[in-house]
């Protein structure tokens, strides 16, 4: 197959880059079987016609007016690598026009969730502090140290956003029984 009869991809996925996305191999295929058109998030409206109009699909999560949707008349699938849906493009006009839009949310879930557990462990045991007050010989012991310490388990607990993180955080929640609220305007 030459290589003008791949499919195309734009590929802007600030603020990373293919190379931290994908292993040496993974790209190498990637780059196998797409042709790939590198810009800027910006840059995206600055393309040639003719590239927006072939382009199939998109790595990132650049702006796109409605104009510039319009002149993607190939587009099936936007890549969002940040899982973050900011509103910088029609997102009601992608989904009529049966254009997908995922991210890759799932993936980063459960190492966010497992660090925002350990934050909020800290939060409640102070363990940061102690552990520099141990290192500098002033310790506190007993209840002296414990003073401000709260427990997790049982507490009450509010999640704000209940996508695939929020479910990842209850998921390791539910080992310390405690009694969690979720408010998510998207459910």
């Amino acid at each position: 197959m030459s290589n003008s009869a791949l499919p195309l991809v734009i590929s802007a996925p600030e603020p990373r880059t293919l190379d931290l996305i994908f292993t040496a191999r993974q790209l190498a295929r990637l780059k196998a079987h797409y042709r790939i058109v590198e810009t800027t998030a910006d840059g995206v409206a600055k393309l040639p016609a003719d590239v927006l109009a072939e382009a199939r699909y998109i790595i990132g999560q650049p702006p796109i007016s409605p104009e510039t949707l319009d002149r993607m008349k190939a587009l099936r699938c936007v890549f969002n690598v940040e899982t973050n849906l900011i509103n910088n493009m029609p997102y009601e006009t992608l989904f009529a026009r049966g254009i997908h839009v995922v991210t890759t949310g799932l993936v980063f879930a459960e190492p966010v969730a497992e660090l925002g557990l350990a934050m909020a462990l800290n939060l409640a045991r102070d363990i940061v502090d102690a552990d520099l007050a141990f290192r500098q010989g002033q310790e506190l012991w007993g209840g002296d140290g414990n003073q401000t310490a709260r427990l997790l388990s049982g507490a009450d607990v509010g999640i704000i956003g209940f996508g695939d993180l929020g479910r990842a955080l209850n998921r390791l929640l539910s080992g310390f029984r405690t009694r969690t609220k979720v408010f998510d305007p998207w459910l």
